[in-house]
């Protein structure tokens, strides 16, 4: 499944990661939690104990009027989004994101 891996301090970047909840927790270093805080069809992965385990900051997400509401810590992923599960990023989407 193609993806956008974000890592704190980096370059977001494209990578192929197999389906399944098993390499989605290998990528964001523990159990997942999926948001959906954009208006495209994609899901933000990422480690939903980030911050009580402390892990680096990333990125901040921010409402319609630029005010933060959220950071995440860790590395996460976002993802497209299937029928029922996630899938592969479009090239579009991942351009953009």
């Amino acid at each position: 499944m193609k993806v956008l891996m974000v890592q704190p301090g980096e370059i977001p970047h494209e990578t192929d990661i197999e389906p399944g909840l098993e390499s989605l927790q290998a990528a964001v270093d523990g159990p997942i939690q999926a948001v959906y805080p954009y208006e495209d069809p994609v899901a933000l992965i990422c480690n939903e104990e980030g911050k009580f385990l402390g892990l680096p900051l990333n990125r901040a997400l921010r409402d319609d009027t630029g005010e933060i509401y959220d950071i995440i810590a860790g590395n996460f992923l976002i993802s497209g989004l299937g029928e029922e599960c996630f899938s592969d990023l479009s090239p579009e989407l991942m351009e953009n994101y």
